[in-house]
């Protein structure tokens, strides 16, 4: 893997970490019950997209 698309893949992870925190400080604040089911679907599927994401990063490590 070149540090380019190491790069990349540090970005993503970011990405999907300031998500996850900004949803879960977002979901503190929320009543309305629909809503907090729709938030916590979103941050179930961040979740998996950074679990995904350094599971990947680990494959590429192993190689």
């Amino acid at each position: 893997m070149t540090q380019k698309e190491l790069l990349y893949f540090e970005d993503a992870v970011s990405h999907e970490a300031n998500m996850i925190k900004i949803i879960e400080a977002g979901c503190e604040n929320l009543i309305d019950d629909n809503l907090k089911k729709f938030m916590n679907d979103e941050l179930s599927k961040h979740n998996q997209m950074k679990q995904t994401l350094m599971n990947l990063l680990e494959e590429k490590a192993n190689e």
